[in-house]
């Protein structure tokens, strides 16, 4: 099978450790399925693997990919939700295991033309969406379900900024927010990426740090630095931001006077267990919603990280796999 391979780590030039080759096909052994893959998402993960950063060496090689949906060998079409753990060991939450990993860490990822996973991993694909669609959810709308209804309990009529609105998870955030009956405010750094905002449907959109109508119940950070301040001072009292990443730096000045004053409250967020990811599906299919995607052939992984790395994607880049 043809699959994309962390070989080498290298932190200035994370591509170079990439290998497109050959591997032999897996075999599901008991309680493992093998799924022959559809699509598969390219996320950030990917490229932090390959620079070595959170992914120990001694897991080199591996297949990359924390995405996958596809076809399994009994003919079931499935998505895979990303998440390995143990529930009972995070207290009832399976991302709350400290030993849990996401696909591609630990076993093998779905970049690939076939991928095996434990069977709790393996979740039946909604009929309306298509492979492209399906292969993008796993990681940023499972992560934003959860920073959106688990972490911030986010109800109808409340309001909600987006900070990084292009990426993934920033978009998937805009859609479900939406569709639950928020008004979403979302900041990105230019105009093309500004308007990719509101057609994922955001009510507004801003320039980072601008001033917005009104200060927000919930602000979705994944940004970091370069944002906290702005995500701090747009919070009503008693506001929540929930962060699930911290792509330009991740020692801001924390501002505890206002945290404290305002009331603030500020809840970190990784992953989904499983129910949350049906959960997710269930309503990107009934208020019929959908990732934006751009696809890809498999020999053009290696641009797509690049354009990843570059900042250079609006919504999810996803590899199309042919039927075998």
């Amino acid at each position: 099978m043809r699959a994309a391979v962390a070989v080498a780590q290298h932190p200035d030039d994370p591509v170079a450790g990439l290998s497109l080759r050959e591997l032999p096909d897996p075999v599901a052994q008991p309680g493992w399925t093998r799924v022959s893959v559809r699509a598969a998402a390219l996320n950030p993960h990917d490229t932090w693997t390959l620079r070595g950063v959170g992914h120990p060496a001694d897991r080199i090689p591996i297949v990359l990919g924390c995405d996958a949906a596809g076809v399994t060998d009994d003919g079931r079409e499935v998505i895979v939700h990303p998440v390995m753990g143990d529930a009972a060991a995070g207290r009832g939450d399976q991302t709350l295991d400290p030993a849990r990993a996401l696909l591609s860490e630990t076993i093998d990822g779905g970049l690939a033309e076939y991928l095996v996973v434990p069977d709790e991993l393996i979740v039946p694909k909604p009929a309306g969406l298509s492979w492209a669609e399906a292969g993008a959810l796993g990681v940023t709308w499972g992560t934003a379900y959860r920073m959106l209804f688990t972490r911030a309990g986010l109800t109808a009529g409340d309001r909600v900024l987006v900070q990084g609105a292009s990426g993934g998870v920033g978009s998937a955030a805009i859609a479900l927010a939406r569709a639950a009956g928020a008004r979403v405010y979302a900041t990105a750094r230019s105009e093309a990426k500004r308007a990719f905002a509101l057609h994922c449907g955001a009510h507004a959109a801003f320039a980072p740090g601008a001033r917005l109508p009104e200060r927000v119940d919930v602000v979705i950070e994944t940004v970091g630095e370069a944002t906290w301040g702005h995500s701090l001072r747009a919070l009503r009292p008693g506001g929540i931001v929930v962060i699930a990443g911290a792509t330009s730096g991740g020692m801001p000045p924390a501002e505890l006077q206002r945290v404290f004053y305002q009331q603030l409250r500020i809840a970190g967020s990784t992953g989904c267990t499983r129910s949350e990811f049906e959960a997710m599906l269930r309503l990107v299919e009934v208020a019929g919603i959908r990732p934006q995607v751009e696809t890809l052939g498999f020999d053009d992984i290696p641009d797509g990280f690049r354009r990843l790395l570059a900042g250079d994607v609006l919504g999810k880049l996803v590899v199309e796999f042919d039927e075998p």
